[in-house]
């Protein structure tokens, strides 16, 4: 039997990624709703960079049965709408003169610790988003975007490295093809 060439991506929801930009995703509609007035434009804005962060994780995955091409796009994108999220939230701390810990502080290892644990999701930060100031969620949401960036951008290099090695769809089809046609012709071995 030959090899397939469409091959299947998998279920992006299972990428560590994509769990981390889920935790984002919920994390930050309750930032919103817990911290910014009603009508505020930066509610919409936050909300759907966060959105997009998760959503295209999912299409890139998705799109990379046809097209890797696609899929290391729309994971960038992912990417960039999460460090526009970065932004937002790094915003709000600043205007309210608010602290944004530092990198090694202990309260940012915390949160870094907790979440390196490969089954965490939004249960394991709800009970923090619920009960805790805006600082603190807001410094909770820097930390989970920093990994998830870090992870995003481990899977564009991994994305590059397996196009590099497997090639692209037609690359594959083609080779598909050229096999098909070897083991008909007479002395194939087919």
């Amino acid at each position: 039997m030959s090899e397939r060439f469409l091959k299947s991506p998998g279920d992006p929801r299972k990428l560590l990624a994509y769990k981390k930009a889920e935790i984002i995703y919920l994390l930050t509609y309750r930032f919103c709703e817990r911290f910014l007035r009603k009508g505020d434009r930066t509610i919409d804005q936050m909300v759907q960079a966060a959105r997009s962060g998760k959503q295209n994780i999912i299409e890139g995955v998705e799109a990379a049965v046809t097209s890797k091409e696609t899929e290391i796009k729309l994971i960038n994108v992912a990417r960039a709408s999460l460090g526009e999220l970065l932004e937002d939230y790094r915003d709000y701390l600043a205007t309210r003169g608010l602290a944004i810990w530092e990198k090694e502080s202990e309260k940012a290892v915390f949160v870094r610790k907790k979440s390196r644990n490969p089954e965490a999701d939004y249960e394991t930060f709800r009970e923090f988003v619920e009960t805790r100031s805006d600082e603190v969620v807001a410094n909770i949401a820097v930390c989970l975007i920093y990994q998830c960036r870090y992870l995003l951008e481990r899977l564009l290099k991994q994305r590059e490295e397996a196009f590099r090695s497997e090639g692209g769809l037609r690359e594959r089809m083609t080779h598909v093809r050229l096999e098909a046609r070897r083991q008909k012709r007479p002395g194939g071995t087919g």
